[in-house]
């Protein structure tokens, strides 16, 4: 649930690529020969390099750099519609990327909904209609992974509120080797073994849902410590019977992560969150 949250580190990455980005395009368009749209990309690079710095020193407002970073994404593409040569409509999607990667959801929603009007004054005006309708569905798309990302996290707030908890955290170390090596059966296979114990295993009440790429939240409400570690026995124990045609036999490390006595939604949470973490690092040699 924590793998929509875009880390510092990749944050950091993002912002520091930006003005090298733009400096490349800024070279591209001089190349071109087209001086009179060059202000713009070069005045974008010190804007960046100041998102840049914000963004390495903390400023007061963590959105404060993004928001820098969005607004020269929108500036720039609107400067390169405006000056020939022109540019493909596929590139309007870039803008529209950003906003769901670097804002909340609502955030994001509400800066496309107010701009819808601008994309008129594109070449978006002249698109075909399933152009359009593809725009309109990619920008829905781009929304789901944060929409199921609240989703998730209000679930998991509704139930910590006033009620015993307990979630199994599950790590399949088995899931990206088989992508890599098998194909996308392999990972098919895995997944779907997974889902099917689970589902064999589960009340009607707990909920299954992906943290990360290979380790899974099973949301137990209504439960306490005993009753969590029969299930985690349980699973384990019929996960590991399970054989794979590519893989073999099929490993899984499951850990319990209960809700303290008093404990809020946030600290519980990080705890989850490490104790995911610490499924997913490779066992220690001797």
């Amino acid at each position: 649930m924590s793998g929509h949250a875009i880390s510092r580190r990749l944050m950091t990455l993002a912002f520091a690529a930006s003005p090298v980005l733009m400096a490349i395009y800024a070279a591209w368009r001089y190349a071109m020969g087209d001086y009179v749209s060059l202000f713009t990309p070069l005045f974008m690079v010190l804007v960046l390099l100041a998102a840049l710095l914000l963004h390495l020193y903390r400023s007061s407002s963590p959105y404060l750099p993004r928001m820098i970073l969005l607004l020269a994404t929108y500036l720039t593409l609107l400067a390169a519609i405006w000056h020939p040569p022109a540019i493909s409509p596929v590139w309007l999607g870039l803008p529209l990327a950003a906003t769901f990667l670097l804002l909340p959801l609502w955030a994001a929603l509400a800066i496309v909904l107010l701009l819808a009007p601008a994309w008129w004054l594109t070449p978006l005006a002249s698109a075909s209609p399933s152009w359009v309708m593809g725009f309109l569905i990619t920008a829905l798309l781009l929304a789901l992974p944060r929409w199921e990302h609240a989703r998730r996290r209000a679930l998991l707030r509704a139930l910590v509120l006033g009620r015993r908890l307990a979630v199994l955290a599950i790590h399949l170390p088995q899931l990206d080797m088989a992508g890599e090596q098998f194909g996308h059966r392999a990972r098919r296979a895995l997944l779907d073994t997974l889902c099917r114990e689970v589902q064999r295993q589960r009340r009607d009440d707990d909920v299954l849902g992906r943290a990360s790429a290979a380790t899974f939240w099973l949301v137990l409400p209504d439960t306490g410590e005993s009753g969590a570690l029969l299930l985690q026995e349980r699973l384990t124990r019929e996960l590991a019977r399970q054989v794979l045609v590519e893989t073999g036999q099929l490993e899984a490390r499951v850990a319990v992560c209960r809700l303290r006595q008093g404990e809020g939604i946030a600290p519980f949470t990080a705890r989850l969150e490490q104790r995911s973490r610490a499924l997913a690092a490779p066992p220690e040699r001797v």
